[in-house]
C-alpha cells in the first residue's frame, strides 16, 4: 500500500534530521515523508529541503505561516491525497512518536479504515510525564469519550493511520477545531462514517529537545469543543 508519513514541524530542527533518517532506515516499501513546515524561522524547512536533494521519497511542503496543528495536518492529509497516497501516517517530529511503530501501522491499517496508537489501552503507556500530567491526560480522555460517545480509548492522540479513502469522505475543509480538540474531531467524524477504527498499543515518550506546543488555550479548547462535536452533524 502506498503510504505516506505527514510530520508538522515549527522550530523542529534539533529533531527532524534524525528522524527523517530514523524513518528512511526502516526500508518500508512505497513510503513516503511529507513535511508541513509553517515557515520555520530556525531554519526547518532548509533542513528537510536539504534531505530531499539526498531522498527522493522525502518532501517539503511549506506553508506561509503558523496557523496550528489541525491547519498544518489537513494540509498535509490534502497533499498527500493529491498525490494519490493509499494510506496516511500522521505522527509528531519530536520522537515523542516512536518511527519504529510504523511497519506496525502499515500492516494493520490492511484489514482497518483508521488506526490509532494508543497510550490508554493494554500494553500502551506514557514515558517520563509527572503523575499529575498523566492523570490529566486520562481523564480528558474518559470526558471526551463519555460526551462524544467515540467508544476508542486514546481520543487525543496524534499517531495515528488512515485509509486515504476514509478520509475523502471527510469534509476536510469544515474541520476547525487544533490540538487535542483536532484529534477529538477527526476521530469522532471517522466513528460517525462507520470507518472500521482500530486501535494499538504504544509507547508515549515525551520529547528529549524542543519545546512543547501545546498551550493551555489548546486544552481548553478541546473541553468545551466534545459538546459541539458530540451534536455536529458533520462527516
Amino acid at each position: 500500500m502506498k503510504t505516506t508519513v505527514v510530520i508538522p514541524t515549527y522550530n523542529e530542527k534539533e529533531n527532524i534530521g534524525n528522524l527523517i533518517e530514523t524513518i528512511i532506515g526502516l526500508q518500508v516499501p512505497d513510503l513516503s515523508i511529507l513535511v508541513v513546515d509553517d515557515s520555520s524561522p530556525d531554519g526547518t524547512g532548509k533542513i528537510v529541503s536539504d534531505y530531499s536533494q539526498k531522498y527522493p521519497q522525502v518532501s517539503l511542503f511549506t506553508r506561509a505561516k503558523k496557523e496550528g496543528l489541525g491547519r498544518a495536518y489537513l494540509a498535509g492529509f490534502q497533499e498527500a491525497i493529491n498525490r494519490n497516497a493509499e494510506a496516511i501516517i500522521q505522527m509528531d517530529a519530536d520522537f515523542s512518536h516512536d518511527p519504529h511503530d510504523i511497519l506496525r501501522f502499515v500492516n494493520k491499517i490492511q484489514k482497518a479504515d483508521l488506526v490509532i496508537g494508543s497510550r490508554y489501552m493494554q500494553g500502551g503507556k506514557v514515558s517520563d510525564w509527572a503523575t499529575n500530567r498523566r492523570l490529566l491526560s486520562q481523564w480528558a480522555n474518559i470526558y471526551a469519550r463519555l460526551v462524544t460517545g467515540v467508544p476508542i480509548s486514546d481520543l487525543t492522540g496524534g499517531f495515528k493511520c488512515w485509509k486515504a479513502e476514509l478520509l475523502k469522505k471527510i469534509d476536510l475543509k469544515s474541520v476547525r477545531a487544533d490540538g487535542y480538540g483536532f484529534q477529538i474531531e477527526m476521530n469522532s467524524r471517522a466513528h460517525k462514517l462507520h470507518a472500521n477504527i482500530a486501535e494499538m498499543p504504544i509507547v508515549f515518550i515525551d520529547r528529549r529537545v524542543g519545546k512543547s506546543k501545546i498551550s493551555k488555550s489548546i486544552v481548553w479548547e478541546a473541553l468545551w469543543l466534545v459538546w459541539a462535536i458530540r451534536f455536529s452533524r458533520h462527516a
